[in-house]
Formats: structure tokens, C-alpha cells, sequence
């Protein structure tokens, strides 16, 4: 079977959705070359930089980026190295346990982010044109999709803490500055973290 022979996509819907899917990939790996090129960052630069202003604290590491980019430590390490080297990422140790060493922004780090957060607006704006009740069909189908990929072992999705299984609002009354819990690692919550996208997240429509 050839999901890029015509033939097969004749007559085969989920054929012609996964070559759809596959030029809207090719349009989001242009927006990300275009963008590296007006702002000196390559590609996986700056998917290094989005996932340290949005991941949580603890998977700030060179083999939490390395997960998000699926690529080797070798060549993560290569991408942080060179963030490093024009200023926008430092290293340093994590405050409760000194022998991991966590991924930061610099404040010059934080200002490129702004600069290349709005990368995937042009497919944005393309599903906004649908009425709102296909955009919800449309997020019902994608997220099981990403789902079974999931499964499947070939992504690994990182979201809040909000649409996760694990997740326990308001379960801390007495605690105001952790107010909620995450089952996971059984641990309170500060609302701020639970605006971090997370590695462990499992959406609660899969349970």
C-alpha cells in the first residue's frame, strides 16, 4: 500500500486525509525554515526556545527537548549549544536537586521567543474560517488521531494540566499557593504550573 499513489487515494478517504495532512505538515516546515531565516535560528531552534517558555520546569533538560524534537541527545545538545552561544538559553541546576541541570531562557532568550510564538499563525487563520461546530469536529478528529499516534509510540504530547486525567482542581483548599493536585507525581499544584504543558499529560477523554 502507497499513501502517495493516486490510485490508492481514489477511493480511500482516510488515504486522502493523510496526504492532506501531509502538505499542511510541508506548509508548517516552510513557516518554520521562513521564520528561522528572517530571525538567524534554524528550525528546531526555535522549537527549543517555544518548548522552554511553555513546558513545565522539570522537563526543562537536554533530554526533555530531546523527546520534544525527537532527535538524539547528541544533536539536541548541538541545538542548546548554539542557542547558548548567541545568548537566548543558559544553564543551571535545578534548586531542588543540583545534579540536573535545567534549560532557562535569558531575558534576550524571552524577546526572540516573542518573535517566532506566532509561526503556526497561517494555519491557524485557515481553520478559523470554519464555523465553529466543524472546528470542534475537526479537534474531535485530530485529538483522536494524535491519540493513537500516541499510543503508537510516534509523538509524544505535551499540554496543560487542565484536560489531564491526572489532574486535581481545587483539591488543596488550605494550600493557596498550591491549591491543586497532580496524581501523577502526587504532589500539590501552584496554579502557574498547571499553565506549563506537561509530558505525562493523558487527556480525560481516554480514560
Amino acid at each position: 500500500m502507497s499513501s502517495f499513489n493516486p490510485r490508492h487515494r481514489a477511493d480511500n478517504p482516510s488515504g486522502q486525509i493523510a496526504i492532506a495532512l501531509y502538505r499542511v505538515s510541508q506548509v508548517i516546515g516552510y513557516l518554520f525554515r521562513k521564520r528561522g531565516t528572517e530571525q538567524n535560528l534554524s528550525p528546531a531552534q526555535i522549537q527549543a526556545l517555544l518548548f522552554l517558555r511553555y513546558s513545565r520546569t522539570g522537563v526543562r533538560t537536554i533530554g526533555g527537548l530531546s523527546s520534544r524534537l525527537a532527535s538524539s541527545y547528541a544533536t539536541t545538545s548541538g541545538v542548546v549549544d548554539a542557542l547558548e552561544n548567541k545568548g537566548f538559553v543558559k544553564r543551571q541546576p535545578l534548586p531542588e536537586d543540583q545534579r540536573t541541570i535545567t534549560l532557562q531562557l535569558t531575558e534576550a532568550g524571552s524577546q526572540k521567543t516573542a518573535l517566532v510564538d506566532d509561526v503556526l499563525e497561517v494555519i491557524e487563520n485557515a481553520i478559523s474560517d470554519l464555523p465553529p461546530d466543524k472546528q470542534q469536529a475537526f479537534m474531535d478528529v485530530m485529538q483522536h488521531v494524535v491519540g493513537r499516534l500516541q499510543a503508537s509510540g510516534h509523538v509524544e504530547v505535551y499540554e496543560m494540566c487542565w484536560g489531564c486525567q491526572f489532574f486535581r482542581q481545587d483539591a488543596h483548599p488550605d494550600m493557596p499557593n498550591a491549591p491543586h493536585h497532580c496524581a501523577f507525581v502526587d504532589a500539590p499544584l501552584e496554579e502557574s504550573s498547571t499553565l506549563f504543558e506537561c509530558p505525562d499529560f493523558i487527556p480525560i477523554s481516554s480514560l
